[in-house]
């Protein structure tokens, strides 16, 4: 189960998600099982050395066969319906997982290729790494720098699509200690593969000393920092900035918004940093 975080969920928000898969495909195995048994039998029963086998070329309708041909996968069609509306609209990701409790704030930005979360409340900002502390709604907002992009942490939830010039926003909650992969799933060009990041779930005295341990980095976020790191480049260590520019998410949505073409990413120069 480790290797499928999917299957092995610690959020509320994944975990439903991973029970209506589970009930999706055991709906399913209704049509998918009889059909691969009738192929097998059929298959046996009629082969040409069978001459016990009825032969009937001119059989053409029999009602029951219909009903049952039609009527089981229409049944099937209407439940998935059915659920596909419901959870459309419980695991809408931009609603509050626990309404009575104050979220955790975090934007996250997409660039070429590795993502920025910025923690406005904390005034602190990092490279590749995500964290947040257990039990904790967090509601992430999400654009990108570049060109499209997804962000999904299988183990909590997602995927959220990540876009220039526009925000989409993801609400999570672990509910276990951990550390949980996430990543980019949108194709984005040379350093695609690599766009990753790893996604701590701490109780609230770590990931107090996390924020502090970021507030003791020492280099601030500010837009000359901002233009630098936003360059493309792949395999970017986590990198912990003390300090934010104050509205920086929201001039990022406004670059795009705005249609500053000057500032179109360029995926030819991409730098690596081992």
């Amino acid at each position: 189960m480790a290797d499928g975080p999917t299957l092995d969920p610690t959020g509320p928000i994944a975990l439903t998600e991973r029970d209506l898969l589970f009930k999706a495909t055991a709906i399913m195995m209704i049509v998918i099982i009889p059909v691969f048994v009738m192929a097998a039998w059929f298959t046996v029963r009629y082969r040409g050395t069978n001459r016990k086998a009825r032969y009937t070329p001119n059989f053409d309708f029999y009602w029951p066969a219909e009903i049952i041909v039609w009527s089981i996968p229409a049944a099937i069609v209407v439940w998935l319906a059915f659920h596909l509306w419901e959870y459309t609209y419980k695991l809408d990701p931009y609603t509050e997982i626990d309404p009575s409790v104050k979220p955790l704030q975090v934007q996250a930005i997409a660039q070429d290729w590795k993502w920025l979360f910025v923690y406005p409340e904390q005034n602190i900002a990092v490279v590749n790494e995500l964290a947040m502390p257990v039990g904790t709604p967090v509601s992430i907002t999400i654009t990108s720098d570049t060109v499209m992009n997804s962000l999904v942490i299988p183990k909590l939830g997602g995927q959220i699509y990540a876009m220039a010039g526009m925000q989409t926003r993801l609400n999570l909650l672990a509910d276990e200690e951990g550390t949980f992969w996430g990543r980019n799933v949108q194709y984005s060009g040379t350093g695609f593969a690599d766009q990753q990041f790893q996604t701590h779930a701490q109780s609230k005295e770590e990931f107090d000393a996390w924020v502090e341990k970021a507030k003791q980095a020492g280099k601030s976020l500010d837009a000359a920092t901002y233009d630098a790191l936003a360059k493309p480049s792949q395999k970017v260590p986590v990198t912990y900035y003390s300090g934010v520019e104050p509205g920086l998410f929201d001039k990022i949505i406004a670059k795009w918004s705005h249609g500053d073409m000057d500032r179109m990413p360029h995926h030819s120069q991409a730098e690596t940093t081992e």
